[in-house]
């Protein structure tokens, strides 16, 4: 199998186990994200995502999808957290239950004064919009796959276009009418179109536009895999 990390001839791109901490920055983010987690548990179902230099960045690790229930998903209802590199928490991701949209919160991790019990305070939710509850045909991939809110407004912030399981996505700023990140096919190979090769649907770029936050986009993508539909033959009512 090809690496699916970014690579390079070069000595200072080598590829290194050690994490690192993205952040917002002013240059273009490219990451490499791996739908699998980094723990090699039986059962797991999660992400593993590199940075431009082959070093981890995020991980979702060790959850699955067949210990719960969550209403209009058929999901897993268990919260998920984003980690950086080393493990360390960053945002909580929870289903809304019994929600006919596939409303998810984004929390941010905190602890309590006492370091003892965990609270968590929501900074975002996420979810389908209401026009394609009813599903969607395969050529619409121009439509809305997911909206995203911020402090309780009404009016969404972000929306995500395109086809997310067939990798070719956007996720859009409403108020700036711009394009903030890609999630598109993964290649690997020569410079040249002829000798490159498309990587699976497992393996995907997500580009980020310089002054924008990796990790809230890519707790946008952990969320867009539970609520987004597969492409199939025929279309379901609710997501698979």
């Amino acid at each position: 199998m090809s690496r699916i990390h970014p690579s390079s001839s070069s000595s200072e791109n080598k590829i290194s186990n050690d994490p690192v901490k993205v952040s917002s920055s002013p240059k273009l983010t490219t990451l490499t994200v791996w739908k699998r987690s980094s723990m090699s548990f039986q059962g797991t179902d999660g992400f593993t995502v590199y940075d431009g230099h082959g070093r981890l960045a995020f991980r979702v690790d060790n959850y699955s999808r067949n210990n719960g229930w969550s209403c209009a998903t058929n999901e897993a209802a268990t919260p998920l957290v984003l980690m950086d590199g080393s493990g360390r928490p960053l945002l909580t991701l929870k289903p809304q239950i019994f929600s006919f949209q596939s409303q998810w919160n984004g929390c941010v991790y905190r602890e309590d004064h006492k370091g003892s019990s965990n609270k968590d305070r929501t900074i975002f939710l996420m979810r389908r919009p209401s026009s394609t509850f009813f599903g969607r045909t395969r050529n619409q991939e121009s439509q809305c796959e997911a909206e995203v809110f911020f402090n309780h407004h009404t009016e969404p912030e972000y929306r995500i276009e395109g086809s997310f399981w067939n990798r070719n996505s956007r996720i859009r700023s409403i108020a700036r009418g711009e394009v903030v990140a890609k999630i598109i096919r993964k290649r690997t190979g020569g410079g040249s179109s002829s000798s490159t090769m498309v990587l699976s649907e497992e393996v995907f770029s997500l580009v980020v536009s310089p002054g924008f936050d990796p990790q809230l986009i890519m707790a946008f993508v952990v969320i867009l895999d539970r609520i987004c539909y597969k492409p199939s033959l025929f279309t379901p009512l609710m997501c698979s």
